[in-house]
């Protein structure tokens, strides 16, 4: 009986070890983005969700934060912050290159929705 028990606790020891580890699997980030209207939030979406690694992406327009759930092991934060720089749009401390941000339309420029 008392060998049955050690088993037993064994078990749930390395079930709980293993739960552990499954929830650590994705990390999830908030960057702040220099996004302006609809069309950027598709932008930035789309462009982090068809990203490897990327499970989840989702930019909330009044804040202009996008909130990214990703796999350390497949990519890094600052990984995560080039791509949203490549699409065009400043990410945290990261600053797009300003010939990517030409390219945008002009309503997801900086100052782009106050221009029109």
């Amino acid at each position: 009986m008392k060998k049955y028990l050690i088993v037993l606790i064994g078990m749930f020891i390395l079930n709980s070890a293993n739960a552990q580890e499954k929830k650590a699997k994705y990390e999830t980030a908030v960057i702040q983005t220099s996004a302006e209207c609809g069309d950027c939030k598709g932008r930035i979406e789309e462009g982090l969700n068809y990203t490897k690694g990327v499970k989840f992406a989702e930019l909330d327009l009044e804040t202009k934060k996008v909130t990214v759930k990703f796999s350390p092991k497949k990519i890094s934060l600052l990984q995560v912050k080039e791509k949203i720089n490549s699409i065009g749009y400043d990410a945290d401390e990261l600053k797009a290159k300003s010939e990517i941000v030409k390219k945008l339309p002009l309503c997801c420029q900086p100052g782009g929705m106050k221009k029109q």
